[in-house]
């Protein structure tokens, strides 16, 4: 049942709940080094209420981010949490909602600003609203004036091994998933895209050069229903895009801007029926005289319903030297369906392979 590589290492596993720890140990691509909370204690969230942002009750999940030790994040229920203004998350931790039904909904989102080793796994994050602003705790030791949020579903702000898996996300008002500042070392896995329009920003500005050292891996994702664009949208980095499923956009799929480079490797791409959005690339940011040197490779995708990938770069590209856990080996696009048959949120029962 667990059909790819990260999956593998634990979801076979029936003492999964005994031994969720071993969840860190399962990362790939450019997030590999992330570890979360796996050196701190659990964390068992109680109580779904969010109502004071500068000194939140204990046993809520604001609670917990807000701690400076590193902490393993779980859940005592299933879950419906409103968000009254972002959540802004301390480094080492991580947010594990195996086990139980937790949706992070009709609120503020998630902000990863300035820290690292965070892992996010088993939440459905959507319908995320714009936040007020105001005076918000963002340790135990200190709070500040925040502006107003844009609405993101998960907003990761100079920060670094971070990695994304199992998430269900739709309908946020801004993205669903930014990345962006000098941000790297990142993974967003088996993951589950509907009902958006800008999907996935990584890089948010032409100007900010420092973003050329980010590196994303995205693999085994479903890019699922009503979704249009930016799957994703990247500036000046790296970006892994192996074995994913695009079975729907309305606009196009993967775009850029300041010479990114984009290895996709085996994934499916699915062109809608619009024969004006059947190129699966997008880069009318630049001219054809710029873009034509970005090295933007398909090896092994599976291009299906008239789908085109425009390929850009020299005809011999630079070898890749990356080790195998920072860069994914793929299998052919023809294997992603199974491969991504689980993305999503997962339905995890104790003393039950998962």
């Amino acid at each position: 049942m667990a059909t790819n590589p990260i999956d593998r290492c634990w979801r076979c596993k029936k003492n999964w709940a005994k031994n969720r720890k071993r969840l860190a140990k399962c990362v790939l691509g450019f997030g590999h080094r992330t570890h979360g909370g796996s050196k701190g204690k659990y964390y068992v969230v109680t109580d779904n209420s969010d109502h004071d942002v500068l000194n939140p009750k204990s046993g809520t999940l604001r609670h917990a981010v807000i701690q400076k030790r590193p902490l393993w994040i779980i859940f005592a229920r299933t879950m419906h949490i409103k968000l009254s203004q972002e959540l802004i998350v301390q480094s080492h931790k991580t947010i594990d909602g195996r086990g139980a039904d937790v949706h992070i909904a009709y609120g503020a989102g998630f902000t990863l600003q300035f820290v690292h080793n965070v892992i996010i796994h088993n939440i459905h994050i959507h319908r995320i609203v714009p936040s007020f602003g105001g005076l918000i705790r963002d340790s135990e030791d200190h709070f500040g004036y925040r502006t107003v949020g844009d609405g993101d579903g998960i907003s990761i702000f100079g920060s670094s091994n971070i990695w994304l898996d199992h998430i269900s996300m739709s309908e946020c008002h801004d993205g669903l998933i930014d990345a962006i500042q000098g941000s790297t070392a990142i993974t967003i896995s088996n993951c589950h895209f509907t009902h958006h329009d800008a999907v996935m920003l990584l890089g948010a500005s032409d100007s900010y050069s420092k973003d050329q050292f980010m590196q994303v891996t995205l693999a085994f994702n479903h890019f699922g229903k009503e979704l249009l664009q930016r799957m994703p949208r990247c500036r000046w980095g790296f970006f892994h895009v192996v074995n994913n499923d695009y079975t729907h956009w309305k606009m196009y799929a993967i775009g850029g801007s300041m010479h990114p480079t984009i290895i996709s490797q085996g994934n499916r791409f699915i062109a809608p029926h619009d024969h004006n959005a059947k190129e699966v690339t997008y880069r009318l940011y630049a001219s054809e005289s710029e873009w034509k040197n970005w090295i933007w490779r398909s090896e092994g995708d599976v291009l299906l319903n008239g789908a085109i990938f425009r390929t850009s770069g020299p005809l011999s590209p630079p070898h890749l030297k990356f080790n195998k856990k920072e860069m994914i080996k793929s299998k052919p696009g023809a294997y992603v369906k199974r491969l991504t048959r689980f993305a999503g949120t997962l339905n995890c029962k104790k003393r039950i392979k998962c």
